[in-house]
């Protein structure tokens, strides 16, 4: 666990300077809503994290070229997984609904894993090229 943290924390961190904190929903960012309240409940944040990319395509397109992430409807292991929940696990979800969630098309989800956090960086940032 404390290397899944670890890993959460850097990468959520460059994602956040990468794409604008706003775009990086992790509680491990003083930017997150409830930010104060993790810190108070929680001895780390762990290595799951969302953004945003905007468009189902934008999305479609960084899951396609990751390397060392891997496509997963599950997420929570060993490795790191990746999903966009609109097109797996919240397919059949009416889109209304999916909004009322905040479960939009462009939402991918990160579950960081741990393999070495600059390998990890490294794949995000080639995937994350020109998007």
């Amino acid at each position: 666990m404390p290397r899944h943290d670890e890993n959460g924390r850097r990468i959520a961190g460059w994602l956040a300077d990468r794409l604008g904190a706003e775009r990086v929903i992790y509680p491990g960012l003083p930017s997150h809503p409830q930010h104060a309240l993790a810190k108070k409940q929680m001895s780390g944040f762990g290595g799951m994290i969302s953004i945003e990319l905007g468009t189902r395509e934008r999305a479609a397109t960084l899951l396609s070229r990751v390397k060392v992430f891997s496509l997963a409807e599950s997420l929570g292991g060993v490795e790191s997984l990746i999903s966009n929940p609109a097109m797996m696990t919240h397919a059949s979800v009416p889109v209304e609904r999916r909004a009322q969630l905040g479960i939009t098309e462009g939402l991918v989800r990160l579950s960081c894993g741990v393999e070495d956090v600059n390998d990890l960086l490294a794949d995000l940032e080639q995937a994350l090229e020109g998007l």
